[in-house]
């Protein structure tokens, strides 16, 4: 079996290639695209970092390969959907680098702080600049951190140690929880007015791209210092240069940058901007962990079929996978669907499993869900295996319950989620052998396919507004693949759901809630 490294990867990581009976290894670094993909055929696994960019064209030639294996936690460079649909499994490794993460940006609000890169640097020059380089202190300043995931909540509790005030924002995490932690929990609008710092830790999202803009500077304190060591293109490079040019931002340290490496950046220009070239992860014991853990994966993939650490597939023997995939599938997307209809933070999963399911461990699918109610906030941070543990860590009560009787089905799986502002509960079942199919949102019973670009809509049941709704969308060239129409068991209103072949903008979006019989629109992405 061989195995190519194309990405730096720590030398023990492949010493424990090179001393692994049937395995060959090979490290080929920085090679160009096509020279890449002419060679990835005669490969079985493939390690990569953040360099390699993993396409649909890539895998394609990639006619040997079946595992994929990242030294870190994004994948925001690997094509998952083309790889699970040719079968390919992708790791991760998620927890190696977290600790040095949540050390860098501590680093760097210290080093923002007292200046102390400038001072270096003045000083190797020759000069001896001690009223300039004048600093501020941490002590007693209130900390905003923006994401209270596994490298938000490290951040929180070292600031905590150097007597800072910490507050959080995360709609996604209960009070509870920051509470017990010794943190207050507070609004977005509240964290921009109190805090001096603000850090990031957000999984990069569509809706977290330019998530620190200028109508975020506007809402913060006169000199408020940004810190960001999580991904490029969260803040708005452009809004913060001209916050850093009228004063109202006081300074940044950021790790990370739209582009990347930034070719000319506008922020370089300014004395209070201080700079690294994305060393968060890039300490020595952070590289061998994620190292050693990737290889370790890999190696145990490619001898015994093991699956550790997989974002696409969980951790099964092959006949109960065989058995549970399609159930699997229709569970992270039923998960993925709850998720994005939550209002407020996720308290309870109930998962609901009816008819023929006995003889089956449906652990699997459980987990399955919770990934699929955990990855539109936590992104590339959870997979298959640790997500029980970050449920279980942000407060999220997880039961499951059987029964032999499925009502108008063989098997059902009803899944319920309760959240801070309400519920709701999403049916789907498997049509023929693989067909995953929802057939109940809330009490909206419909048939369709968990996939694509989709709106759920409520209206008034009133003659036009079906018609409102399709000339909307088709001003703004937008098809309708497939639509579901019913009306709520109780009630005068309609649920509409869409499929769209494209996604459906903000500013349509708008317009769709703006028609009289419109009551509201959710747009999903599965």
């Amino acid at each position: 079996m061989r195995v190519l490294v194309s990405d730096k990867l720590a030398g023990v990581g492949i010493k424990m290639f090179e001393e692994t009976p049937d395995i060959h290894v090979d490290v080929k670094l920085g090679l160009p695209s096509e020279e890449l993909k002419s060679i990835i055929k005669d490969y079985d696994a493939l390690v990569i970092r953040s360099v390699t960019k993993v396409t649909k064209d890539l895998l394609k030639a990639a006619s040997r390969l079946k595992i994929i294996g990242r030294a870190g936690i994004g994948l925001d460079n690997v094509d998952i959907p083309a790889a699970t649909k040719r079968g390919i499994v992708v790791m991760n490794t998620p927890g190696g680098n977290v600790v040095t993460t949540a050390e860098h940006t501590i680093a760097m609000m210290l080093a923002l702080s007292r200046n102390i890169p400038q001072a270096t640097a003045s000083l190797k020059a020759g000069r001896w600049e001690k009223r300039k380089l004048q600093g501020r202190e941490i002590f007693n300043k209130t900390l905003g951190v923006l994401g209270y995931g596994r490298i938000g909540s490290i951040v929180a509790s070292r600031a905590r140690g150097l007597k800072m005030q910490v507050i959080v924002y995360d709609p996604y995490v209960s009070k509870e929880l920051v509470e017990q932690a010794g943190f207050e929990l507070v609004s977005l609008e509240e964290l921009y007015w109190r805090s001096d710092y603000v850090t990031i830790h957000l999984p990069k999202s569509e809706e977290t791209i330019n998530f620190i803009n200028q109508e975020a500077f506007d809402q913060m304190k006169p000199g408020v210092m940004i810190i960001n060591c999580t991904r490029g293109g969260i803040v708005n490079e452009k809004d913060l240069a001209d916050a850093l040019k009228s004063g109202k931002v006081g300074g940044a340290a950021l790790d990370v940058f739209e582009t990347e490496p930034p070719a000319d950046s506008p922020l370089f220009g300014f004395d209070n901007v201080i700079c690294s070239p994305h060393l968060g992860a890039s300490t020595v014991e952070a590289q061998t962990n994620v190292a050693v853990a990737v290889a370790e994966q890999i190696i145990k993939y490619l001898r015994s079929g093991t699956i550790v650490n997989a974002v696409n597939v969980p951790s099964v023997s092959g006949e109960l996978l065989a058995r549970l995939k399609p159930y699997l599938t229709m569970s992270e997307r039923m998960g993925c669907l709850q998720a994005q209809l939550a209002r407020g933070p996720i308290k309870a999963v109930t998962m609901k499993y009816l008819g023929d399911f006995e003889d089956l461990d449906m652990m699997p699918v459980t987990t399955a869900a919770l990934k699929g109610v955990l990855t539109p906030f936590l992104k590339d941070d959870v997979n298959f295996v640790n997500a029980p543990v970050i449920a279980k860590e942000r407060g999220i009560r997880v039961t499951e319950s059987r029964s032999i009787e499925a009502e108008d089905f063989t098997n059902l799986i009803t899944i319920h989620v309760q959240a801070s502002r309400g519920s709701n509960t999403v049916s789907g079942t498997i049509f023929g052998k693989q067909e995953p199919r929802i057939v109940r949102i809330n009490t909206f019973r419909l048939e369709a396919i968990p996939e694509g670009h989709l709106l759920l809509i409520h209206n008034e049941d009133k003659p036009g507004a079906i018609g409102s709704i399709g000339t909307v969308l088709g001003q703004h060239n937008i098809n309708i693949a497939r639509m579901h129409v019913g009306r709520e068991e109780e009630g005068e209103r309609n649920v509409i759901f869409l499929d769209t072949d494209t996604p459906t903008p903000p500013e349509t979006l708008d317009e769709l809630r703006a028609l009289p019989l419109v009551k509201s629109v959710t747009p999903l992405e599965l």
